[in-house]
């Protein structure tokens, strides 16, 4: 019996950007943060948080291109936020995976 198996690439390409983006130990700390503050800017996440602006910066492209924040300018500032129904999906695909081994 040959048994065929199917990817939407397209998924499957944002899933794994994703999966990436959460599996960062520092990714997840600027998220708890951000998560305990609602909004806010690039500054007071690396002031408080004692990280280099530039590695902030990289950290919080890469979290916006998986669609986990938001971002709103302001001026200079870029204000962050969560964006909760992408992590929720996340959080529940992950839950359903690991059900199934």
């Amino acid at each position: 019996m040959k048994t065929k198996v199917r990817f939407d690439n397209e998924k499957l390409q944002y899933s794994s950007i994703l999966m990436k983006a959460l599996a960062h130990p520092l990714r997840l700390k600027i998220l708890e943060f951000i998560d305990s503050q609602g909004i806010i800017n690039v500054n007071k996440i690396y002031n408080t948080l004692k990280i280099e602006q530039s590695v902030t910066s990289q950290h919080l492209r890469l979290l916006k291109m998986a669609g986990v924040l938001t971002v709103k300018k302001e001026g200079k500032f870029m204000h962050y936020s969560i964006n909760y129904p992408v992590l929720e999906r996340a959080e529940s695909a992950v839950k359903n995976y690991l059900a199934t081994i």
